[in-house]
């Protein structure tokens, strides 16, 4: 029976080997070292300090998650987030995705956000179908401000009003 439920410690080293295909495999992110299980957990304290992180588990798995972190430290940007989600290259095409922002952005907007954010390493377009589905509308894109696997690579930014 899938669930989604708030991040906690136990999730980390599985949230870490999920997104580290995604580091070592493809361009959708931009880090080129695996992340510790140890940094995934500070990330995730810090993410939770302020924001949600929540997770989708299948079949005692975490098959996806998602969060919302700061767009920038300064003081004027603090109802603007950027979002974030992966989901577990052995179950995509589920509709987690789907689930995991539903979720996130209903407590975004409970939690007073204004504006969500998300960068999207090109070409991604699955992602930019999930985003463009919620309502996002892509606002710019940089060309050529990652490299990675020998390649330059662009970010796209899309925005949703809450």
């Amino acid at each position: 029976m899938p669930l989604i439920r708030t991040v906690n410690d136990a999730d980390g080293p599985a949230i870490a080997r999920l997104y580290n295909y995604y580091v070592r495999e493809t361009t959708v992110t931009f880090e080129e070292e695996p992340v510790s299980d140890r940094e995934m957990l500070r990330r995730i304290d810090e993410i939770t300090a302020q924001f949600p992180w929540l997770v989708y588990e299948l079949d005692d798995r975490v098959a996806g998650f998602a969060y919302a972190g700061k767009w920038k430290g300064r003081s004027a940007y603090r109802y603007t987030v950027e979002s974030t989600v992966y989901v577990n290259r052995d179950f995509c095409g589920r509709g987690i995705g789907t689930a995991l922002y539903t979720r996130l952005l209903e407590g975004l907007r409970e939690q007073g956000i204004h504006l969500v954010i998300a960068g999207i390493a090109m070409p991604n377009p699955a992602s930019q179908a999930l985003h463009e589905r919620f309502g996002f509308r892509k606002v710019g894109e940089f060309t050529e401000v990652g490299y990675k696997f020998g390649t330059w690579l662009n970010v796209g930014y899309w925005e949703k009003s809450l």
